[in-house]
């Protein structure tokens, strides 16, 4: 695998990943309520713990893009 290819795949796992990101973010902000609903069904969770577990979820996913796709890409880029 070339460094263009590496930084290639990088850049677009970036890409996917940050529109997993949004789309998780989206969903929480427009359907929060229905989401608690459904997932209080099955564990018993207060809404503060709920939003504060997503929260702290969505930052935990955007620490390892940017750990384990932006930073690489970065690298590669300083390589040219």
């Amino acid at each position: 695998m070339t460094l263009a290819t590496l930084q290639s795949l990088l850049g677009w796992c970036a890409l996917i990943n940050y529109s997993v990101l949004l789309l998780w973010f989206v969903l929480h902000a427009a359907a929060g309520e229905a989401l608690y609903r459904l997932h209080s069904r099955w564990f018993p969770i207060s809404k503060e713990r709920y939003d504060t577990f997503h929260l702290a979820s969505m930052t935990a996913y955007k620490l390892a893009i940017l750990l384990f796709n932006i930073a690489p890409y970065l690298a590669l880029r300083l390589l040219q």
